[in-house]
């Protein structure tokens, strides 16, 4: 089974969100449907079921391989580099 490598990299304690909603969406009058928090710098943006998928191009934009849900109740992580959940 594949497993992500840069999980031991990431930082302690995690990041403080830097918004409380996709602010690329907010700004395009957009909605996401769910949110994700990059766990190197703490940006939220919007899932990829949402239109403009904004955690993923910030994944693009900075190489920053891991995001975690944003969303109550839920807890789980992704590496968009290795593709698993971490």
């Amino acid at each position: 089974m594949k497993q992500c490598t840069h999980a031991d990299a990431l930082p302690h304690p995690e990041p403080e969100p830097l918004s409380e909603t996709c602010l690329e969406c907010l700004a395009a009058g957009s909605h996401p449907v769910q949110l994700r928090l990059c766990l190197i710098c703490g940006d939220v943006g919007c899932c990829d079921s949402s239109p403009l998928r904004h955690a993923t191009e910030h994944f693009k934009k900075t190489g920053h391989p891991i995001m975690r849900t944003f969303e109550p109740g839920e807890n789980w992580r992704w590496c968009f580099v290795d593709h698993v959940l971490v």
